[in-house]
This record gives structure tokens, C-alpha cells and sequence, in this order.
């Protein structure tokens, strides 16, 4: 399949967030269609077993050739994947059912080259540090600091990851930094929190740039899906993984977060915009002992906004004064506010990290029982900071 690479070249972001990955199209369809096929007609039998062979072992399919099976490959999430290694600045994007499969899909990869160990820095996502802490693919998890890292790598190290801005409490790591320690090691950055529209990890030398598409991608709460942009030599073996484990992401839903990369800089900027108000208000409330926040002051020691990132994003951590008591009546009382885990939607949601996502986390990594994850949408900021004050009161 043709990308959208090269015609796109001299685009800004914006207009490649609307066009990236519709160039087989173009000229014949103004919205992408659905392909729901799941098989597709063999005409030749030998150029058939050869596209079988090439899809099932990591590669694209050959000009012309069937595309044999949905398992193996689909039009309409391959023109997800082009356009956002087209925003990633990458060769290549592999889709997954969920961040998960594509997450367990790079482990089982580093372990079937041999190479198992990870270094990893926390905080992470809380599914990402289960699956790590319980070695449950065959890996095995050195847990480093961020200036630490070149000193935990060893001889069998396959990765590195990262997640910055960190889930749930925002801490952020210098990825150029982290690649310089890394050395020949790949580093895989979570890049979830930020998106494409405010950070680049490929920019400052990262290998693998991991989504969670449920959130800010699709935007909408209406889709589950994981993607990770790549060098094309990773590509491969994403996808060969994909093959074999049958983690591919149903075309609906490539449709959906194709769609849904159009409006992504719009989105992720209008709840910046908000978040930065919401968290002025509630550093300053009498129940908030503090609020982790890139875009507040002292929050931001390495001075990576406007150099790493382009903005402090939209998701926020608040630690209550009242201790967990504060925390669990806070998310119970909201009325605008959701209380619901996940994050990067239109609506704004408040969720119990140590309670939920981050339940399985050990003890020394877990957030501390009066943290709240606050993830902004795009409501009226005046609106969510009245709910938010009313559901802190004592």
C-alpha cells in the first residue's frame, strides 16, 4: 500500500492530521470506506500462498497480490497506521486490538530475539507495570531511575521504556536524554498522555512510540485499540506478532480512529486550555494539598515544556489534604464530572489511581491513596471547577 509520506512532506501538522493516510484514496473517495471483508478472493494460487507467506511473517502485502485474510492485514487499518506514523514522524505504525496487545506484542518480540531484560522507569500506566512486574511473557524487569538507566542495562537488554508525561502523577523524562544512556538499546516512549500534537519521541531518538488509541486518538470513549509507531524493522516484527497472537484492530475501529486524527490537535488544545484553568483554580482550593501539573509552576524542573513538549497537555494529578477519606468522597460527589477510569475524551473523568489502574502496582510504586487522576475534556472550565469545588468541601 502507498503512504502518505513523501506527498505530505511540506504540510503542517494540522492539515497532515486531516489528510495523513488517505492517499490510495484520494482520487476516488472523499471519506475512507469500510472494509469489513474478513477473506478475500485468491485468483492466483502461487501469488496467493506468496502474499499469505509475506503477511503472516511481519511484511507488507505485494503490489496487486490478495490480501488473503483480515487477520493478517486490512485497507482500513493500514490507512490508520500510515497517518499516524505520518504525525509520529516514523516509517511505520502497527494497530492492535488495545495498548495492551500491542505493549505484550514489542515483549514478546525482545524475548524471541533473545533479548528479555527490560529496563523500565515508574511511574507507568499501571497495566504496562503489571505485565513487566509479573514477567508473565517471559521478560524480566529492572526497575531504574531516569538518570539511572545506562547503569541497569545489561548484556540481554532489549528495551527501555518510558512513559512521559508519567500516568498517573505527570512526572516528565528528558527522552533525549534517555537515548543517549540507552545507547544501542531501543527506548519505547508511552506517548498517551502527550499525543503526537504536543510531543514527538521519534524527534529526540526514541525507537518505538506506544498509544493507548482509546484515548486521545479515538477521543470519544467509543473505541478500544492500541497502536505504536516505529522504525520499519520493528514494524516487522509487531506485525509478525499481530499474525501469529490475532491482535489485529477490527477495521470499525481503524475507521473510527482514523477519523478521529482529524480533529486530534483541535481537541488535545482546546483541553489544555481547560486543564490549565482547572488547575490554577484547584492548586489554590483549601481540600488540594497540591496538584501535579506540567503547566503549573515547579512542576516542571528540567524545563522540557516548550523544548521536549509544546504544552503541558490535559491530564492532572491532585493530591487531597484530607488524606484517601477526601479522595474516595471527592469522586463520589461529582455531578459533571464522571467518575470512570481511562482519559483523553471529550467528557472530563476522575478516577482513584491506587484503587483501579494502578491496583495491581507493588506497594513502593502505587500513587498514594489521596491522589485523584484528573483527565479535562471540553466543557466550559468554569463549569468543571464549580463541580469540583462543590465535591471537595468537607
Amino acid at each position: 500500500m502507498t503512504t502518505s509520506h513523501d506527498s505530505h512532506a511540506d504540510l503542517r501538522f494540522d492539515t497532515h492530521a486531516v489528510h495523513a493516510g488517505r492517499a490510495d484514496i484520494a482520487a476516488t473517495a472523499h471519506v475512507p470506506p469500510i472494509d469489513l471483508s474478513t477473506t478475500y478472493p485468491v485468483t492466483d494460487l502461487e501469488a496467493g500462498g506468496a502474499a499469505y507467506e509475506a503477511l503472516a511473517t511481519g511484511g507488507r502485502p505485494p503490489e496487486g497480490a490478495s490480501l488473503v485474510y483480515q487477520r493478517l492485514w486490512n485497507p482500513n487499518v493500514a490507512r490508520f497506521e500510515d497517518a499516524l506514523a505520518e504525525l509520529e514522524g516514523c516509517d511505520e505504525a502497527v494497530a492492535f486490538a488495545s495498548g495492551m496487545a500491542g505493549l505484550s506484542a514489542v515483549l514478546l518480540a525482545a524475548v524471541h530475539a533473545g533479548t528479555p531484560h527490560i529496563v523500565a522507569v515508574r511511574p507507568l500506566y499501571g497495566g504496562s507495570d503489571h505485565i513487566l512486574a509479573s514477567g508473565l511473557l517471559g521478560t524480566r524487569v529492572t526497575w531504574a531511575r531516569p538518570d539511572a538507566i545506562a547503569e541497569a542495562i545489561e548484556a540481554d537488554t532489549g528495551l527501555i521504556i518510558v512513559e512521559t508525561p508519567a500516568n498517573p502523577t505527570l512526572e516528565l523524562v528528558d527522552i533525549a536524554d534517555v537515548v543517549k544512556q540507552a545507547g544501542q538499546v531501543p527506548v519505547l516512549v508511552d506517548n498517551t498522555f502527550a499525543t503526537p500534537v504536543l510531543q514527538n519521541p521519534s524527534a529526540q531518538g526514541a525507537t518505538l512510540v506506544m498509544h493507548s488509541a482509546t484515548k486521545y486518538l479515538g477521543g470519544h470513549g467509543d473505541v478500544i485499540a492500541g497502536v505504536i509507531a516505529a522504525t520499519s524493522e520493528w514494524a516487522v516484527r509487531m506485525r509478525a506478532v499481530r499474525a501469529v497472537t490475532g491482535a489485529l484492530l477490527h477495521p470499525l475501529a481503524a475507521y473510527q480512529l482514523h477519523r478521529g486524527l482529524q480533529t486530534l490537535p483541535i481537541r488535545v488544545r482546546a483541553q489544555q486550555a481547560g486543564a490549565q484553568a482547572v488547575a490554577e483554580a484547584l492548586a489554590e482550593h483549601p481540600a488540594v494539598a497540591r496538584v501535579h501539573y506540567p503547566g503549573l509552576p515547579g512542576n516542571d524542573s528540567r524545563g522540557l515544556i516548550g523544548t521536549q513538549m509544546s504544552g503541558p497537555g490535559a491530564m492532572m494529578a491532585i493530591e487531597m489534604a484530607g488524606g484517601f477519606e477526601a479522595a474516595a468522597r471527592a469522586v463520589q460527589r461529582t455531578k459533571l464530572v464522571v467518575h470512570a477510569v481511562s482519559l483523553g475524551g471529550v467528557d472530563t473523568l476522575i478516577q482513584h489511581p491506587a484503587s483501579l489502574t494502578h491496583r495491581p502496582v507493588a506497594a513502593e510504586a502505587k500513587p498514594g491513596a489521596n491522589v485523584l487522576r484528573l483527565s479535562v475534556g471540553l466543557e466550559d472550565p468554569a463549569d468543571l471547577i464549580a463541580d469540583l469545588t462543590q465535591a471537595f468541601k468537607d
